[in-house]
């Protein structure tokens, strides 16, 4: 019999788990599981294919955090889906996930944990315990995602480990020079990529002070921010107000940052708290060296053989590790070819398809 899976993201919308899920799907179907998917809210106005798989998900328009119509219509899919699974990923598809399974309707619930955010409200930490006993089995991104929801409560017997994935990029598909004429930046230019949602967490304020800094000794150097979010606004006024204008580059959400990627000379990952960065992955397997914030999940991909890591809100500190790769060729070189061997061999499609695989094989 082909195994159903239903897989519930808690939003549609560009984010680093539903790149993981298409990567995921893709693999599945390949391997002969029926896969769904279904979002509980989504970011844009119609429902999107998700990526690679081809697989048009059903989104259930849920309006504030428990939603007794979205809980409906997701009881309805499963009941007339009958998946052999429901595989949650993260945040509130989790506890609507487990409220689907206890509806009955589906035989097994898998919960996903993939971010180190902290657990403020003693509401969520209560549900997440619940989610605990009840799932089948509890997927992290990473061991300090894992020890993090261990510290929490939850059962650490349960846990599975499956890290992230990335694809290794082909060829670019144009040039340096046509990329900085697309910019309308000079021939010289340095560019360091910045790629994430604009939120409090991701310290981009320090990525800006950061490169006002560089400029000091460096006027070669354009920070090129890839990415949208409720802090652009403020975000940009920061950037006026310090006089970088010239120098830092707001490009919103791109769907062809694959282009951009290659000609990177290096990648700054500021924030507080990661689990295991899509955008550092891409770097890595795009041969980008990489500073980024000393923190336990970004540890975890990046060391002093694959790229610098810097003190959380060290703004000096980034930008000594940005000048020490551009003035160092063979030091940039030999950190990026490190990362790429690590992607290549660590965090491939097939290795953690294989990984889900077997979880689903196991405890179905």
């Amino acid at each position: 019999m082909t195994p159903r899976i239903l897989h519930l993201l808690p939003m549609l919308d560009r984010s680093g788990a539903e790149k993981q899920l298409g990567l995921l799907a893709a693999g599945l179907m390949r391997a002969g599981f029926d896969a769904h998917v279904c979002a509980l809210a989504s970011a844009g106005t119609t429902p999107e294919m998700i990526p690679l798989s081809g697989i048009r998900p059903t989104i259930l328009e849920r309006r504030w955090m428990f939603d007794p119509r979205a809980l409906w219509n997701l009881k309805r899919l499963v009941d007339g889906l009958r998946p052999d699974a429901i595989h949650a990923w993260g945040g509130a598809a989790n506890g609507y996930g487990l409220a689907a399974v206890l509806g009955g309707g589906a035989k097994r619930f898998f919960a996903s944990y993939r971010s180190m955010e902290p657990v403020e409200s003693w509401m969520q930490a209560r549900l997440d315990r619940q989610i605990g006993r009840r799932a089948a089995c509890l997927a992290a991104n990473g061991g300090s995602v894992k020890d993090l929801y261990v510290r929490n409560g939850l059962p650490e017997e349960k846990f599975q480990i499956i890290s992230n994935a990335v694809e290794l990029p082909g060829p670019p598909t144009c040039t340096r020079r046509q990329i900085l004429d697309e910019l309308g930046l000079p021939g010289d230019s340095r560019l360091i990529g910045l790629v994430g949602r604009l939120l409090p967490h991701k310290r981009v304020k320090d990525a800006i002070w950061a490169a006002d800094l560089l400029k000091v000794v460096r006027k070669d150097v354009h920070l090129l921010i890839f990415g949208d979010g409720p802090h652009r606004g403020r975000l940009r006024r920061f950037r006026d107000q310090v006089r970088i204008g010239g120098h830092v580059h707001f490009l919103g959400f791109r769907d062809d940052l694959d282009r951009f990627l290659p000609h990177f000379d290096l990648l700054w990952s500021t924030g507080a708290y990661e689990s295991q960065s899509n955008a550092i992955l891409e770097a890595m397997a795009a041969c980008v060296p990489v500073v980024a914030s000393d923190i336990p999940g970004t540890r975890e991909l990046v060391h002093n053989q694959t790229g610098l890591l810097v003190r959380v809100g060290d703004r000096a500190g980034f930008a000594r590790g940005a000048s020490r790769l551009l003035e160092d060729a063979a030091l940039a070189r030999r950190l990026g070819q490190a990362a790429r061997d690590r992607a290549a061999g660590e965090f491939t499609v097939e290795k953690m398809v294989g990984e889900y695989i077997e979880m689903y094989n196991r405890l179905i």
